[in-house]
């Protein structure tokens, strides 16, 4: 087997963190693999527990939080195995995750990107992740397959193309990054993963889900806790995405949408949840895309 890096990003998360090391260490043994963990600018240095736990990892600490695209990149900089596997810091992996990723790769040279199914750690037996439908670039909305369905081992043979990744667990080839690029950095959070999918697919590569392996999330289903960080970022990046993705009339078509119809939608609902301090940042991350570039660094939001 080739060299797998293993790339993933710690930001306060110390325990969960301990724990997904753990699960790698489990689940690699006799493996080509390296580890690699960036710490994002926690407010404490854990790394003297990090490589007690995991002997041999490769551990880099940024002084500043640079989100989920900036960290991860730190990683993909230090990696040197031909397969770079990119894991959320709160998911744990099944022990033959990285034989089938690389096996399935090697078989399909036209794979871009391809990510497991995933399960909620906390329901194991139900589905966050067995693909992504195409999206609708009017609108910016696609679905997710599988999502929430009960796991009966409906998606266990298949592997195939699909629409995007899932940004939790997804693999690529580090020799394709010279022509791909990557991750944009100027989203910080959401959405990133969605434009480095339209990146390989404008080089010809296609996106790839496999139920063959699994991952398990211990993200909670209930996610979606309104705050102003998620708020900003997600009605940001929703259109900074389709200003990188599609041409300007598009553009046009779903900025009529987004203003007209989205947004004064999302408005009425924190109006009617009592959540009156959220609706400014609608309109900063709306504003936000006429007065800054689509490839602007400047994030908008002090973090």
């Amino acid at each position: 087997m080739k060299l797998t890096s293993i790339i993933s990003v710690n930001f306060n998360q110390p325990e969960v963190t301990l724990a997904f090391l753990q699960s790698v260490k489990n689940n690699t043994s006799g493996l080509p693999i390296e580890l690699i963990l960036v710490d994002n600018g926690s407010k404490v240095d854990h790394g003297v527990e990090f490589l007690a736990a995991y002997p041999g990892l490769k551990y880099l600490r940024s002084e500043q939080n640079l989100g989920f695209a900036g960290g991860n990149n730190i990683g993909i900089n230090l990696a040197s195995g031909e397969f770079l596997l990119l894991l959320n810091n709160d998911t744990e992996i099944s022990d033959n995750l990285i034989q089938v990723l690389t096996e399935t790769m090697d078989k399909n040279p036209e794979i871009g990107i391809i990510s497991p199914l995933i399960l909620y750690y906390d329901q194991p037996d139900t589905i966050q992740y067995a693909g992504f439908t195409e999206m609708n670039y009017l609108t910016a909305r696609n679905k997710g397959i599988g999502n929430m369905e009960i796991n009966h081992g409906q998606y266990e043979k298949q592997s195939r193309e699909t629409a995007f990744c899932h940004g939790a667990a997804m693999m690529c080839r580090r020799g394709d990054l010279a022509t791909v690029g990557q991750m944009a950095e100027n989203y910080f959070l959401y959405y990133e993963e969605l434009d480095w999918c339209e990146q390989f697919k404008r080089v010809g590569k296609k996106i790839w889900f496999t139920g063959q392996t699994k991952i398990y999330h211990k993200e909670s289903m209930s996610v979606g806790k309104e705050s102003s960080i998620k708020t900003y970022f997600m009605t940001r990046n929703r259109m900074l995405f389709i200003r990188r993705n599609t041409s300007w009339f598009n553009t046009l078509l779903f900025s009529c949408f987004y203003i007209g119809i989205a947004c004064p939608k999302q408005i009425l609902i924190y109006l009617k949840k009592g959540r009156k301090d959220l609706v400014k940042w609608v309109f900063k991350g709306i504003l936000w895309n006429f007065s800054h570039s689509k490839t602007s660094n400047y994030l908008g939001f002090k973090i």
